[in-house]
């Protein structure tokens, strides 16, 4: 953890909790961080005080309050999701099925809403949890409209999973595959992150017209067949499409202070190095 100023190291804290590590005590902390007791429970202190963490008498170390607060403050505030709401559910009104809008930030996919308009869902990640970058049509409607050199960078860490669901055995065949997506405007994918559903997303962009997240349909394989995919995938690409322009006009039309026009905060492909 060496070079790491005191921020990135605080925040390498919150980085441990996981599905799988939901509970964490000091010493198990110290041997995974190799902090110093001095310095770890001074960062504990910053955070238990802030309600980003919390603790119960006999147990360990868990996220606190503040998370929720900061989701329901990212709920009231998220543009995405003020301009998504109603496509979700515009979406699911035809066909039992789930419709995501999901946020890419720095190597994570994260669902950030979804609405559901069948009694028996099939779907891996509700709402907050990680999907994996590659396997699945959400992540290849990311990847597809990256620059060259960062999708590139991404096949090759992604390369195994990406063989394994057949996209082809080495680099530039993979990146073919992620022409044909860009060509087609939305990627479809079959039982690759759920078994027997079949996944249709469309990218959203930002004013930038960079990929930032990925509105996409999930449904039972048996329910559709290759026409309602292709009919399906247009509405997604269209959905995704005015999403996008809504997110370019309202960032045109926010009144600003600032004299001196400002470039945008490239935040999702922002790597935070750690060492």
């Amino acid at each position: 953890m060496s070079g790491l100023h005191s921020l990135e190291k605080v925040l390498v804290i919150l980085d441990l909790f996981t599905e799988d590590k939901l509970e964490w005590t000091p010493e198990q902390l110290m041997r995974e961080l190799g902090y110093t007791r001095p310095t770890l429970y001074r960062y504990l202190k910053v955070l238990r005080e802030a309600g980003l963490l919390t603790s119960l008498p006999g147990a360990g170390l868990m996220l606190g309050p503040r998370v929720v607060e900061m989701d329901y403050l990212m709920r009231k505030s998220d543009p995405l999701l003020q301009h998504g709401a109603d496509h979700l559910h515009k979406l699911t009104q035809n066909l039992p099925c789930t419709a995501l809008l999901v946020r890419w930030y720095g190597r994570r996919l994260l669902c950030i809403a979804s609405e559901v308009s069948t009694s028996d869902p099939l779907s891996s990640y509700p709402r907050g949890r990680p999907m994996p970058l590659g396997r699945g049509a959400i992540s290849r409607s990311i990847m597809a409209f990256l620059p060259r050199a960062r999708m590139v960078t991404l096949i090759e860490e992604n390369i195994d999973e990406l063989r394994n669901i057949g996209l082809g055995t080495t680099v530039p065949e993979i990146v073919d595959g992620m022409k044909n997506v860009q060509r087609v405007g939305y990627a479809v994918a079959y039982g690759e992150v759920t078994p027997g559903v079949v996944g249709i997303a469309a990218p959203v962009f930002d004013a930038t017209n960079s990929p930032i997240a990925s509105l996409c349909v999930t449904v039972a394989g048996s329910l559709i067949t290759p026409v309602h995919i292709d009919e399906l995938g247009q509405q997604v690409m269209a959905a995704a499409t005015d999403i996008s322009a809504r997110l370019q006009h309202s960032r045109a039309t926010t009144p600003n202070d600032d004299t001196q026009p400002k470039q945008p905060l490239d935040l999702a492909n922002t790597d935070r190095r750690r060492t």
